[in-house]
């Protein structure tokens, strides 16, 4: 019988077909000219040396520079990390298994190797998930508390435990088996077929057309939102407000990028292995460990692109990847670059100045008060907790606008 498994693949589905027809021939067909394994050798270490660089470069740029550490950012450190792991642990291995189709790893690790691809898929799509969320409620609801750092923990550790749970049942039942002197690596299910495949269909549904749905309703209503371009009250800070709106601008076509390559790299593979959960004779075709290997090669791939796209559609990102690739001849980093990374965004500074201004508004009125100057018709603005009290109600609406201004962007 085939299996759903993020490493074992075609190879695994061979091993459970030949034992139930017995039929040697089948394992020799797959057997590759050395040249051919070279040329898949070298793409797929190149997708994993580039993978590795540029996910921790990204994680580098976020941790050692304290204004990269926003709660969005820090779920994008959660995805680099789990696109590291999966390139680390399992794109070298599978491809070691699924070219030679005999696994040399021992017990332990194919157990491993069962349960980890699952958990690291499951935490890259939900932390783009999260970011999704995150940014809904930043635009759409912008009065509503920012996530805390320790919220964001929570909902990170949330995410990895689940993960952990998913993938179990691939752990739980994965075994090493002989097939004529040849080790393999298979998870044997039950005898209850029915079982695995509803299985097999709730990975899919949960960490692929689930999340990818969730995020593009979220998507969806924040583009309608940002492009609109509807100001609430005055335009007193149009040229402010303009600057934030195309910085989120450009923020979610990045994510949208990172969501749309993610989905298409995944497509072939999930398609493969539904078909294998239902028609078991396509794992014995001629071609199938070549279409495997370059479904297989398109799904790692994934692992390498987010860095890219970081660096190409983000300026922080950029003079992150300058900064830390100063010492190449080619690249140059300059102070401008550093400041990117150090110095507040346009939100801190203007929230700033809108709390000196708040309260040197304040302070007038305190004096003009003493004065023994009476005010008609005081009126009070809430926000965060503090009350302001103004002259009049335009005066009001003038700072409520900007206020509101400055925190929709957020």
């Amino acid at each position: 019988m085939s299996t759903f498994s993020v490493l074992n693949a075609s190879n695994i589905s061979q091993a459970d077909s030949l034992e139930d027809s017995g039929n040697w021939t089948a394992a020799t067909q797959f057997t590759q000219p050395g040249w051919q394994i070279a040329l898949w050798a070298i793409t797929y270490s190149f997708i994993v040396i580039t993978s590795i660089v540029g996910n921790v470069t990204i994680i580098w740029i976020i941790l050692a520079h304290r204004r990269m550490r926003t709660a969005t950012n820090y779920f994008i450190i959660n995805l680099a990390l789990s696109d590291l792991l999966m390139s680390a642990f399992n794109t070298i291995f599978n491809f070691i298994y699924a070219s030679h189709n005999v696994w040399y790893f021992g017990e332990e690790f194919c157990r491993f190797q069962n349960w980890f691809p699952i958990t690291a898929m499951f935490v890259s799509i939900y932390s783009m998930t999260a970011v999704a969320a995150e940014r809904y409620v930043a635009i759409i609801h912008p009065f509503k508390p920012r996530l805390s750092a320790g919220s964001t923990s929570i909902i990170i550790g949330i995410i990895w435990l689940v993960a952990f749970g998913l993938a179990f049942p691939q752990c739980f039942y994965a075994e090493i088996m002989m097939d004529n002197g040849t080790t393999k690596c298979v998870v044997v299910w039950p005898d209850d077929v029915g079982s695995k495949h509803q299985y097999h269909i709730a990975v899919i549904v949960l960490i692929y057309l689930l999340p990818l749905m969730v995020m593009f309703v979220a998507y969806s209503i924040i583009g309608i939102t940002l492009w609109s371009n509807a100001v609430p009250g005055n335009h007193l800070n149009r040229v402010r407000y303009e600057h934030q709106v195309n910085a989120k601008k450009k923020f979610v076509k990045t994510m949208v990028v990172v969501v749309i390559i993610f989905a298409v790299c995944w497509l072939p593979y999930h398609i493969y292995f539904i078909l294998g959960s239902f028609k078991e004779d396509i794992y014995q075709q001629k071609y199938i460990q070549q279409v495997y290997l370059a479904i297989f090669l398109l799904a790692m791939s994934s692992t390498m692109y987010n860095p890219i796209i970081y660096c190409c559609l983000n300026q922080r990102f950029r003079s992150g990847f300058k900064l830390a690739f100063r010492w190449c001849p080619c690249i140059k980093a300059t102070e401008k670059d550093k400041l990117k990374l150090t110095t507040p965004s346009l939100y801190q500074t203007t929230r700033r100045k809108s709390r000196t201004t708040s309260f040197n508004t304040e302070t007038q009125l305190n004096e003009k008060e003493k004065t023994s100057f009476t005010l008609t018709h005081p009126r009070q603005v809430f926000f965060s907790g503090a009350t302001v009290s103004y002259g009049t109600f335009s005066d009001a609406i003038n700072i409520e606008s900007s206020l509101l201004i400055t925190l929709i962007s957020t």
